[in-house]
C-alpha cells in the first residue's frame, strides 16, 4: 500500500510555471505574466509569457491590432535602428574592412550579444514607454 502526500499550492504552482521561457516580447526571462487561448481544443492551447506587466500590455495591444504577426511592426523596426548603432560601435572596434569569415570566435559572438540584448533593451523601452500610467 502506498502513500501520498497531499498538493501544496507550491506545487500547483509549479505545474503552471513557465520555468525556462522568455518574455515574447523583450526576451527576458518570464516572471509569470502570460497569456493562453481560452478556446478549449483538444491539441495544446497556445501560451506566450512575459517579464512584466508593460511587456504583456504591449503584446496584448498588437494581437488586437493584427491577427497574424508575419512583418514587422514600426516598433520592432525602431529597435532594430537602435540596435545598429549599438552594433556599429562595436564594429567601430573591430574593423569595417574586416570580413565576417574574418572575425574570432569572440568577436562573432560579442557581435550577436551586442545584437540581441540591443534589441531586447530596445523592444523593453518599447514597451514601457507604450505603457499607460497604473492609476493607483
Amino acid at each position: 500500500m502506498t502513500t501520498s502526500t497531499p498538493i501544496t499550492a507550491e506545487d500547483r504552482r509549479r505545474l503552471w510555471h513557465p520555468r525556462g521561457t522568455l518574455c515574447a516580447v523583450c526576451r527576458q526571462p518570464s516572471r509569470g505574466f502570460g497569456w493562453f487561448d481560452p478556446v478549449r481544443s483538444k491539441r495544446p492551447r497556445p501560451s506566450v509569457w512575459f517579464c512584466s506587466m508593460s511587456c504583456q500590455g504591449y503584446w496584448t495591444r498588437l494581437a488586437r491590432e493584427r491577427v497574424a504577426m508575419v512583418d514587422l511592426t514600426d516598433d520592432e523596426r525602431a529597435a532594430i535602428a537602435a540596435t545598429m548603432k549599438r552594433v556599429a560601435l562595436l564594429m567601430d572596434e573591430i574593423g569595417w574592412a574586416t570580413s565576417l569569415g574574418g572575425l574570432s570566435e569572440a568577436q562573432v559572438r560579442a557581435l550577436i550579444e551586442e545584437s540581441v540584448e540591443g534589441f531586447r533593451e530596445a523592444m523593453s523601452d518599447i514597451a514601457k514607454a507604450n505603457a499607460p500610467e497604473v492609476p493607483f
